[in-house]
């Protein structure tokens, strides 16, 4: 079987894999023709492709997340690799495969990772900070073992959000000690709660995006998570117009930076300069961190990352 990640241009191939995202489409032509625009994705990473003159029973058949068994060619296309499937079937018992198989998942399991958060925020000290991170996190506790930081910017995958949270951690961590000014529990309090109402904000199965909610779409994931810290705040009779309240807020409303970029405000508080920070470093450097990892061993660029400007990175030759 063919892993994604190995295929070449002009490789003929058999393999299974899932249907990571699936939309019918019409060709230019007249009449008209019905083909299926797909992404197919494994462990190894996802690639574009395309099955043509699809019929109605097709179109009855097939769904995102379903798992199939393909016959295809690989070939470049705008110098990008894409798939011509020529043939296509719904993966059974006797195939021996489970969704499990062809998910990308982050490289340290979702219970230690959480359990890593948790004993973060135990060993936050003021009292009135770890009560409201307390309460966030109860609220999405469960997801947090296996849902993504985004649809496709960076932690795209199971566990990603959890992932991002503790390798942020990790460098916050190495940062209060290098500037003993910054205050150590508000930055943790503000890396756990800065994405924590991702959850929330998008619809996913297996680590896989498949819409953003109701409330994803009017509200988003950072003014939620403010609201989560005003609602922590009611709920544990802390004072609204306790500075740590206000913290965490502005914490969690500038991490972006920009308006542009969905924050309202900018950073204006060391903390929130640090964090905003460490965010933009873990996202980009897992941005390229995927790139290469899912890069074909024939080639040394990387495609155009979004995350950096749109430019690719190129994989040095050691």
């Amino acid at each position: 079987m063919s892993i994604i990640r190995s295929l070449n241009h002009q490789d003929e191939f058999v393999g299974f894999y899932l249907l990571k995202e699936l939309e019918v489409k019409q060709t230019n032509g007249t009449p008209a023709k019905d083909y299926f625009d797909i992404v197919l994705c494994d462990s190894s990473g996802q690639i574009s492709a395309k099955y043509w003159d699809v019929t109605t029973t097709d179109k009855e058949t097939f769904f995102p997340m379903g798992l199939v068994k393909i016959q295809g060619i690989a070939h470049t296309y705008r110098e990008k690799l894409q798939v011509k499937i020529t043939k296509i079937r719904k993966a059974n018992d006797d195939d021996g495969i489970t969704l499990t198989d062809f998910i990308r998942s982050a490289p340290v399991l979702p219970v230690d990772l959480v359990y890593i958060i948790k004993q973060v925020l135990e060993n936050i000290t003021d009292v009135e900070i770890k009560k409201i991170v307390t309460y966030c996190v109860s609220k999405v506790e469960e997801k947090l073992m296996h849902y993504p930081a985004a649809k496709t910017h960076h932690h795209a995958y199971f566990a990603g959000l959890a992932y991002h949270m503790v390798r942020m951690l990790e460098i916050g961590n190495f940062i209060c000690k290098q500037r003993p000014f910054l205050n150590a529990d508000l930055l943790k309090a503000g890396i756990i709660l800065h994405d924590i109402a991702k959850p929330e904000e998008m619809i996913a199965q297996m680590g896989i995006v498949s819409d953003y909610s109701v409330h994803g779409k009017l509200i988003g994931h950072i003014a939620m998570a403010s609201s989560w810290i005003t609602e922590a705040a009611i709920r544990c009779d802390i004072d609204l117009q306790s500075e740590r309240v206000l913290a965490l807020q502005h914490l969690v409303l500038s991490h972006h930076n920009l308006g542009e970029w969905g924050s309202p405000v900018q950073p204006q508080t060391a903390e929130a300069v640090a964090l905003h920070h460490i965010d933009a470093l873990d996202a980009k450097l897992q941005m390229v961190e995927d790139a290469i990892d899912v890069l074909p061993d024939t080639e040394n660029w990387t495609p155009l990352i979004r995350g950096l400007e749109n430019k690719p990175v190129y994989r040095m030759k050691w």
